[in-house]
């Protein structure tokens, strides 16, 4: 039947209304079924009506008489224009010997030394021949596995062959002492803050275009300064305490940040605790090369009461120290955008830090001077109350509370405490208390080595050693014994900083041989203020003195 001009009417005004919010196939197919309903004529009417041609109404039509399934997109697979990369075969290699010079191409690509953005990617591949554009360019760095990234702290330097051994180690020290009930804390300093109109990192919310303004230059206001935040992380309870200094990073400030948070916090948290461990990293201020540090600790111990235990991580493990992840991260989230105008504003958002898991933070301005440059001397170290530990002494130790040899402010004590270097005996370094043996046994293992040194190849030959043999065992096994260095053995001896390191390697050897094993002291003996007191009478030696790392 033909198809009236009413008709063809109704169907164009439908049309016109339908085909502007239809894809390409969907209009295809409507108008096939709206040819297919008129019958006889009805694709040259829908055509007319459309204003298409006949022949995209026919292919509807057949599209809709084939029986076929919806296909999920506008056009069957294979259709449109040729993908760039499909027609230019050495576009794809071009990109990669851009992205990945070292690997895949030219270690001399002009890109080389400059950002591998895209624009810049696209251009450079243009003007190699290869017209692309830079939206085509992230396409395929994407299909290649690409994508944008920053750098990665991962690299931690060398590692020490001991450093898992040290973890692990460390892990049965702090477990240890929370199953006794005794505090554990993991101490740090976190990088230190100017404070002013500075911008910080991070963005918070703000009305569009109203930013906080801030200085365009980062250099300290000297009225200001900077605040230097220290850290105590309580591991058990899950509470930091930090003291916001505004002098030095010192010792002795590291230290005082540890007395506040006992005297404010942990004797109230652990009312029957008689020791303390402290987790700590390998460097700066809490090293365990820093001589003030030890001076220190060993004042807390006195005046606490507590045998403070220190663990150290590994050099180059600083950011596995608990304190980073649990504490400082959580401080620099909260103060994220926002420019820390005052010692106040610090204090106050460092306090308010939380989490949810229920941290809680407590922090102090603390407005003390800490002078740095100050001297310990080899005298003051030989006298603490220090035990090493038989695994890394040097990492692992504790200070037991009792014999200081030198007050806080890192100081000697004065002269009338000491015992007058008149009464000194030379034969009080064979005291059993410092030895750790009877002096019948002393003898007879000097006795045994001596035949042992004497029947070696060349033995007498060369020129004769500064010290007594007797005397070589003797310094031997005080430095095995109690952990004394060379330093103020030579000054007890009147030797050689040299000469006793070499009496050291010497002695060692014997003993090895001859299976004999000197064990460290469990604590202190009382013997070794009198050795304090010899030392310090001995001063003015050459290396007594040694400028402690602040």
């Amino acid at each position: 039947m033909g198809v009236s001009e009413g008709m063809r009417s109704q169907l164009a005004a439908k049309l016109e209304v339908l085909l502007p919010h239809l894809d390409e196939r969907q209009r295809r197919l409507l108008m096939g079924a709206e040819a297919r309903t008129l019958g006889h004529g009805g694709i040259r009417a829908v055509a007319r009506a459309a204003g298409v041609s006949e022949v995209t109404v026919s292919k509807g039509v057949a599209e809709l008489e084939s029986g076929q399934g919806p296909l999920g997109r506008v056009r069957r697979a294979g259709g449109g224009r040729r993908r760039l990369a499909d027609l230019n075969p050495g576009l794809r290699p071009a990109l990669l010997a851009l992205v990945e010079p070292d690997v895949r191409g030219d270690p001399m690509s002009p890109l080389r030394w400059t950002t591998k953005s895209t624009r810049h990617l696209a251009a450079e591949l243009t003007r190699q021949g290869h017209r692309i554009s830079a939206d085509t360019v992230a396409d395929l760095l994407r299909e290649e596995g690409f994508s944008l990234q920053a750098n990665a702290k991962t690299l931690e330097g060398k590692q020490h062959p001991d450093r898992d051994e040290q973890f692990r180690y460390l892990n049965e020290q702090v477990r240890e002492h929370r199953d006794a009930g005794q505090p554990v804390i993991s101490v740090d300093a976190k990088k230190k803050e100017l404070v002013g109109e500075f911008k910080n990192s991070g963005r918070e919310w703000q009305p569009i275009g109203e930013p906080v303004r801030v200085s365009v230059h980062d250099f300290a206001d000297p009225a200001l300064g900077k605040a230097i935040p220290y850290g105590i992380y309580d591991l058990a309870a899950n509470a930091g305490w930090v003291n916001v200094g505004c002098d030095h990073d010192t010792a002795a400030f590291a230290v005082t940040s540890i007395r506040r948070w006992w005297h404010g916090l942990g004797k109230t948290t652990y009312p029957r605790a008689t020791r303390l461990l402290i987790t700590a990293d390998a460097g700066g201020s809490n090293g365990y090369r820093t001589r003030a540090w030890k001076i220190e600790l060993a004042a807390l111990a006195a005046e606490t009461g507590l045998e403070i235990t220190v663990c150290h991580l590994p050099p180059s493990t600083s950011k596995w120290n608990k304190i980073e992840h649990r504490l400082f991260s959580h401080i620099t989230m909260n103060w994220r955008g926002r420019p820390l105008t005052s010692h106040e504003v610090i204090v106050r958002t460092i306090a308010a830090t939380t989490n949810c898991g229920g941290l809680r933070v407590h922090a102090e301005l603390d407005t003390g001077t800490y002078p740095i440059g100050i001297q310990i001397g080899d005298a003051d170290m030989a006298a603490l109350p220090l035990t090493r530990h038989t695994f890394h002494g040097d990492w692992n130790y504790v200070l037991h509370p009792a014999l200081v040899g030198t007050p806080s402010d890192g100081h000697p004590a004065p002269a009338d405490d000491r015992e007058p270097t008149t009464t000194w005996d030379q034969g009080r370094l064979s005291d059993p208390a410092l030895t750790g043996m009877p002096k019948h046994q002393l003898d007879a293992l000097t006795v045994a080595l001596a035949a042992l040194h004497d029947a070696q190849p060349g033995a007498g030959m060369g020129r004769p050693p500064r010290l007594p043999f007797d005397e070589q065992v003797l310094a031997t096994v005080l430095h095995l014994r109690l952990g004394l260095p060379a330093e103020p053995l030579a000054a007890l001896f009147d030797s050689s900083r040299s000469a006793v390191h070499r009496t050291f390697h010497k002695v060692r050897k014997l003993l090895d041989q001859h299976g004999t094993a000197i064990s460290p002291a469990a604590s202190p003996p009382s013997a070794l203020a009198a050795l304090h007191a010899r030392v310090v009478a001995q001063g003015g030696r050459p290396n007594a003195e040694i400028k402690p790392a602040c």
